[in-house]
């Protein structure tokens, strides 16, 4: 019993420590095999295999799961299939590796604001106008991107209230009064 607080502390201590070395390596030490498998699956990519890109992709992160830029091309893939859940799982992957990334956080705020998470969208994007030092034509765009995708589900809200009340989305004129 008079051992057991050193012992715990000294146990944290050490998995702190041994936790340092393995969780981070810059994009210069990542695995060459992996990196050839990434370059694999931007060649299929562009040459419009998905499946094959996929499975290059994921081959990359089999060899080493520190390639960051690998987890946003699945994101990428994921997100272009309309798989909007998939993408934001593959971009926040690589913002555990790199929160900065701005890649990452520009696919995240463009899957969330296709999957229709608005406030979500503009969350990221407010992280991305902090972390920019300068000019980024991303941002504009993916602002504009985020305020078109809320009008268009501000409009679509109003057709499915207007359908289940009977009442119209537009003004409708009365109907004209005849004499007799």
């Amino acid at each position: 019993m008079r051992f057991t607080p050193p012992t715990l502390a000294l146990a944290a201590l050490f998995a702190v420590v041994s936790s340092v070395g393995v969780t981070k390596a810059p994009d210069s030490q990542i695995d060459p095999v992996s990196l050839a498998w990434a370059a694999k699956g931007d060649a299929a990519r562009n040459a419009g295999d998905l499946d094959a890109a996929n499975d290059a992709y994921e081959s990359a992160l089999a060899v080493d799961p520190r390639n960051r830029a690998v987890f946003v091309a699945l994101g990428d893939i994921a997100r272009g299939q309309g798989l909007q859940g998939k993408a934001v799982g593959f971009y926040n992957a690589a913002l555990r590796l790199e929160p900065t990334d701005m890649a990452a956080l520009g696919g995240t705020v463009r899957a969330l604001a296709d999957r229709g998470a608005i406030a979500n969208a503009r969350e990221n994007l407010s992280r991305m106008q902090t972390l920019c030092r300068g000019s980024c034509p991303q941002i504009a765009e993916l602002s504009m991107l985020i305020e078109k995708q809320a009008t268009e589900q501000g409009t679509q809200k109003a057709k499915d209230l207007a359908a289940v009340t009977g009442v119209p989305t537009q003004p409708v004129a009365p109907p004209a009064i005849s004499k007799p």
